[in-house]
């Protein structure tokens, strides 16, 4: 099975909005992340995690608080590839590109949903 089998449509913005207004979109999307997008390109990333760390700065840009140093998976890349590559960032969600294009995203969650399409060798 293929990253591209089980992304998601990603929830964007723009870096420069509030992180209280990221934590409202992310809210009123049931998401826990929000991709933040510079001119169609991937700037950053801000998760649940970053909103409840920054509390007493809501006022700040998301682009002062993000995490710019992003790991992305190619769409057509193997879910044991995507899996192996956030277990060794730790991470939970990984944008999906398309020729350095975002396309979707998948989280750890997803991986768990879909367990039964990991190869064995994935666990040994």
């Amino acid at each position: 099975m293929d990253v591209k089998d089980i992304m998601h449509k990603p929830v964007t913005a723009g870096k420069d909005i509030s992180l209280k207004e990221a934590a409202k979109i992310m809210s009123d999307k049931h998401v826990g992340s929000l991709i933040i997008l510079d001119k169609d390109k991937i700037a950053g990333i801000i998760t649940e995690a970053d909103i409840t760390g920054n509390i007493d700065r809501l006022d700040k840009r998301c682009e002062k608080i993000m995490s710019d140093k992003i790991i992305a998976v190619e769409k057509d890349e193997s879910l044991e590839e995507a899996a192996k590559i956030m277990s060794e960032n730790k991470i939970k969600r990984i944008p999906v590109i398309d020729e350095m294009r975002l396309v979707g995203i998948i989280s750890a969650t997803d991986i768990i949903a879909n367990i039964e399409d990991l190869g064995e060798e994935f666990f040994f």
